[in-house]
Formats: structure tokens, sequence, C-alpha cells
């Protein structure tokens, strides 16, 4: 079956810098747009970056300048470079993809288990 696994994440100081990463694995036809979202306690989730096939990206405001996203289509991941981070940044981390495969008929919406970030000194 198609699986997306996190990995990357974990304790660092405010400023510090992580660098979250996905993978896709399964029997794969193509994967189309692919993404990271994030939910803190008592909040709702939250789009955080998204990057499509051909490398446009979009962010949310309040990582603008600060995160990064970019993927590697020959190993089918994505990953998610987090600087100057603040506690605020604190939540879980979940990848999502949108990927045609043996599963779905056309393109099916994918999710990870998540990884956990949390921001503190």
């Amino acid at each position: 079956q198609v699986q997306l696994v996190e990995s990357g994440g974990g304790l660092v100081q405010p400023g510090g810098s992580l660098r979250l990463s996905c993978a896709a694995s399964g029997s794969i036809f193509s994967i189309n747009a692919m993404g990271w979202y994030r939910q803190a306690p008592g909040k709702q989730r939250e789009l955080v970056a998204a990057i499509t096939s051909a490398g446009s990206t979009n962010y949310a405001d309040s990582v603008k300048g600060r995160f990064t996203i970019s993927r590697d289509n020959a190993n089918n991941m994505v990953h998610l470079q987090m600087n100057s981070l603040k506690p605020e940044d604190t939540a879980v981390y979940y990848c999502n993809a949108d990927i045609w495969s043996e599963e779905h008929p056309f393109v099916g919406d994918y999710w990870g288990q998540g990884t956990q970030v949390t921001v503190s000194s």
C-alpha cells in the first residue's frame, strides 16, 4: 500500500533549525502536489507549505522567510527546512501528497502519521 513516513522531528531551542523529511512508498504511478501541515493541541490543522510537481511553492504567512519546502522527485521525497524556529512552531507536522497509484482509480489524498516538533528553551 501507499505510505507516507515523516522523519526529522524533535526538540530544539528557539532560533534553532530542523529538517523534516517525508518518503512516499508503494505502487506509485505519479505524485502531484505535496505539502506539510501542522496541528498544535486544541488548534485546527493548518497548511504550512506546499510544492507542485514542477517546483512551485506556497507558504503560510507565519513561516515565510524561515521555512523552505523542496522535493526529490527521483526518490519520491519532500523536505521542509525550518530555520529560526519559534515556540509557536511547536506542533505535530504531517506530510500530505496527491498520489496516483494502484490503490486509487484516479488521484488519492494521502497523509503520514506525523512527527512531533517541539521548540522550547
